[in-house]
């Protein structure tokens, strides 16, 4: 298929916001693709080059500025004009190519670029490895730039960055995967939480229902984790899971899914991506579980030499590759503790309960640790667990149904989250600002925003200085200078990609953001490499604490 077609249908999702004509126009065109189009073709329509916790094609938009740089002689401010006006990097890029010309390959021209050439240029993408390894992807994209038509262009920037635009989004998709092979809506669905979209759709136009409820956990392919709600107190948290539940402790680790087969293990972070290559400890750990085949999840800690728990910062540090960051396994140790299984050996026990999971696990654990847990409804008992946690550095408690199935990617009441102080938030650098005196080679001062969950806008709520080491401040003005998309004297635009965790004292009413709050005394806690933007805290959940914190000044007023 040629990748216009794929670019056109972009456009017409771009152009409407009616959801059924979104779903209709895609449903059409799946049908059209081939077995081997389909992965490529839908992965790119939700704006990712591959499968999530498959590849990474690792392209920042500094990469892709530079390719367009040389191929139109673009200067920054002719590219931040045009990008004020759209709005869009893809936009924004197209226009330019429009205006300035590009070096062509007029051979190429005269072959249509298709879908699976871009594929293959992806792929090359994410193999680019070594030192030079952005030189190697800056010749790529700008090969692939130099082949592609101006609208072309527009989506290849936006699949590169991960920003596709249109509206459409995974819960149309399966609904127009549902609705070009008559599979229901309901068995889509299941089976997409343990397979990604494009498989569910190949095996749908292969096999039909039957192979879409075939479709099981499978070793090696990571699944979307289950999430927990926040509870405000412990008796919040009883009364929710229905009296006795086992309370674990909340470690102040990251959290990884770790999948066994034999002699072979392969570790995925929070967000699927998989990180075995930075964690060969881990994956020596994980060998001596005594099952053959095995999925189980668990969280890693950083320690010191003498098994004293180190700030999260520490650990996302061994996430990076070693000979990147020039820090040995010994210098930052890591501890496993497991705390859930969803499979053994070919079997999905997603299924069981909490408890009945917990013993299996235990079984095959071996020598490996369990996080630690609690099983009770006595509140001073479940308190006093919980101060221990605190004392031991870690974050709170984690409350959990005993008969509890496993929900894979749901957010439910199952599992809740206790924290004893107000919770941070999980929030998202926008932009940047030069310091002073010493840091004034620094991005240093920060724009921290939340997502709209209506909107999928960002919305300011404030920025800070506060919180970052020296060395944070280097390593993080070089990422926020890889994704600058407009200046303004010393204060810088970026994507928003960073996820960083932001406390604060309260959050305050302020004209001064289009959103008519902001936080006070905002201080960044550590930075999220685990999170995406996806990830964030949305301004709704801002926006439940701000009201409640307002119904609590009204009541302690009262009292007075």
């Amino acid at each position: 298929m040629r990748f216009l077609e794929l670019v056109e249908l972009c456009e017409k999702l771009e152009a409407t916001t009616k959801r059924g004509e979104m779903i209709k126009i895609v449903a059409d065109f799946i049908k059209r693709l081939n077995q081997e189009e389909i992965e490529p073709a839908l992965y790119m329509l939700l704006g990712r080059a591959f499968p999530l916790g498959q590849k990474s094609l690792d392209v920042s938009w500094g990469t892709i500025r530079e390719a367009v740089r040389k191929l139109t002689r673009v200067t920054d401010e002719e590219f931040t004009s045009v990008f004020n006006r759209t709005g869009d990097l893809g936009s924004a890029t197209k226009e330019i190519f429009e205006k300035k010309g590009a070096i062509r390959q007029l051979a190429f021209l005269e072959k249509p670029l298709t879908v699976k050439q871009v594929t293959q240029f992806f792929e090359k993408m994410a193999s680019a490895r070594g030192i030079n390894a952005r030189e190697k992807k800056e010749r790529l994209v700008e090969t692939l730039l130099s082949n592609a038509s101006s609208l072309e262009i527009k989506y290849l920037v936006r699949i590169i960055l991960g920003e596709m635009r249109t509206g459409f989004n995974e819960g149309l998709m399966a609904i127009a995967i549902s609705r070009a092979f008559d599979i229901p809506l309901d068995a889509v669905n299941r089976a997409r939480m343990v397979a990604g979209d494009a498989e569910v759709a190949r095996i749908a136009r292969e096999r039909g229902l039957e192979g879409v409820n075939a479709l099981d956990i499978k070793v090696f392919r990571p699944v979307r984790p289950m999430l927990a709600e926040n509870a405000g107190s412990i008796e919040e948290a009883l009364q929710t899971l229905g009296g006795r539940a086992s309370f674990e402790r909340k470690l102040d680790g990251a959290r990884v899914q770790i999948h066994k087969l034999g002699n072979e293990v392969k570790i995925f972070s929070r967000r699927l991506t998989e990180v075995t290559e930075s964690l060969s400890e881990i994956v020596e750990l994980a060998l001596r579980v005594t099952a053959r085949e095995a999925i189980m999840e668990g969280e890693i800690v950083a320690v010191d030499k003498q098994g004293n728990v180190l700030p999260f910062q520490y650990l996302m540090h061994r996430f990076k590759r070693e000979k990147e960051i020039g820090q040995a396994a010994d210098e930052i140790p890591l501890r496993l503790y497991l705390f859930d299984v969803l499979s053994l050996n070919g079997e999905n026990l997603t299924g069981l309960g909490y408890l009945e999971r917990r013993r299996m696990l235990a079984e095959v654990a071996g020598e490996l640790q369990l996080v630690e847990n609690l099983i009770s409804d006595d509140v001073s008992e479940i308190k006093k667990f919980l101060d221990e946690t605190m004392r031991q550095g870690h974050e709170g408690l984690m409350a959990k149904r005993l008969d509890g199935m496993y929900q894979l990617g749901a957010r439910g009441k199952l599992w809740l989250k206790i924290k004893p102080t107000l919770e941070p938030l999980d929030l998202v650098i926008v932009g940047a600002e030069y310091g002073y005196g010493r840091r004034r080679e620094w991005l240093s001062d920060y724009y921290l925003a939340a997502i709209d969950a209506g909107t999928k806008k960002f919305e300011i709520l404030g920025k800070t200085f506060k919180g970052l080491t020296d060395r944070e401040l280097r390593e993080m003005t070089a990422k926020l200078k890889e994704l600058t998309i407009k200046r303004e004297g010393r204060r810088v635009w970026v994507q928003p990609k960073i996820v960083v965790e932001v406390a604060y004292n309260e959050i305050q009413r302020s004209p001064k953001y289009g959103c008519g709050m902001s936080l006070r005394f905002a201080r960044i806690t550590r930075i999220r490499d685990d999170k995406g933007p996806e990830d964030a805290d949305t301004l709704q959940k801002v926006r439940k604490i701000y009201e409640g914190q307002t119904k609590g000044h009204m009541q302690k007023w009262d009292e007075k």
